[in-house]
């Protein structure tokens, strides 16, 4: 049994542990929606900023021609999500659910759409929404999620375009219990996701990584989805497992050959806090686009290796390895 926003298979002593029979299991896996965790017991996926903006989009889009309350939208990682909206008019609003997960700080958020028809598609940030450097702060990843969910709406109601702004009443106040002002993000939210889905999180589940990373051999810690896709290609035969930035506890579980790859924001922060201080960079992020061969990124490797003892490699956001310790070791 596989679990596609996970993107692993699930152990066969998971499934054996569970009440539910297979049938109904395979389904309620196979939807994305659900986490099966190593006692057999379940917990709940939410929905990430970005697919509650494209279910919102879309049923703006449709309400143009009819009231619609539930709204289907496809999501980065493949299975399809499922959305109560209130909608007519050309405006609709979706509320985030934040899935069991205790943390989400952006959980019940309402963000609103209001559509017009026009003559392509076009994408606008109304109030709410954070800005970076003036751009709005939508990633790609997102933003392609709500255009395809537009799409959908076009060909329903036979539009040839409309023009969609998204906004988020409380974004402004919301954003001040998140990480942006501190990024550079202004005024508001970002819409982020990378597979549609927000990851449940109570303290079994991490006992249930660390019972995936006791019994690997050949093991990849990474810390976000885009290393999980990339590292699956990177490192054919080794187990992949999505630890964030809970390195530190991934380490101390690990007995077999291991790596620690993704992204290099989480893994050169828990390296060296202070990499950033007096380097004129909000983000680790922008240090990189600015500068790739800048010696701060260099400088942090080498106490990421210090303190770990493990191969390194830091990933672009395109999947190219930025740095590999392994090939100095």
């Amino acid at each position: 049994m596989f679990d596609p926003v996970g993107n692993f298979e699930i152990p066969d002593e998971w499934i054996d542990r569970s009440a539910i029979t297979k049938k109904e299991l395979d389904k309620l896996i196979s939807s994305g929606r659900f986490v099966l965790l190593s006692d057999g017991s379940m917990l709940k996926r939410g929905y990430t900023t970005g697919t509650t903006a494209a279910a919102a989009a879309k049923a703006a889009v449709i309400s143009l021609k009819k009231e619609v309350s539930e709204i289907s939208v496809p999501t980065p990682a493949g299975p399809r999500a499922f959305l109560n909206v209130v909608a007519r008019n050309g405006k609709a609003c979706a509320v985030k659910d934040p899935g069991d997960h205790a943390f989400d700080v952006t959980g019940g958020m309402e963000i609103k759409a209001e559509a017009i028809e026009h003559d392509a598609i076009l994408i606008q940030a109304g109030p709410g929404i954070g800005l970076k450097k003036g751009m709005p702060a939508i990633a790609p990843c997102p933003m392609h999620q709500i255009e395809l969910a537009i799409k959908e709406a076009l060909l329903e109601t036979d539009l040839k375009g409309a023009q969609v702004t998204i906004s988020v009443p409380e974004g402004r106040k919301i954003a001040k219990l998140t990480l942006n002002e501190k990024v550079g993000i202004t005024g508001g939210i970002s819409i982020l996701g990378t597979t549609g889905f927000v990851e449940p999180w109570n303290e079994h589940l991490g006992g249930m990584k660390e019972e995936l990373i006791r019994k690997s051999d050949k093991l990849v810690l990474t810390t976000g989805r885009l290393g999980v896709r990339f590292s699956h290609m990177l490192f054919p035969g080794y187990d992949i497992v999505l630890i964030g930035s809970d390195i530190s506890r991934g380490l101390r579980a690990a007995k077999g050959e291991l790596i620690i790859s993704g992204l290099p924001g989480l893994i050169l922060k828990w390296a060296f806090p202070g990499v950033l201080k007096d380097s004129g960079y909000a983000t680790i992020r922008e240090m990189i686009e600015d500068n790739p061969q800048n010696p701060l990124i260099d400088k942090a490797l080498a106490e990421a290796v210090r303190l770990s003892g493990k191969r390194i490699v830091l990933l672009n956001r395109n999947g190219t390895i930025l740095r590999d310790s392994g090939e100095q070791m």
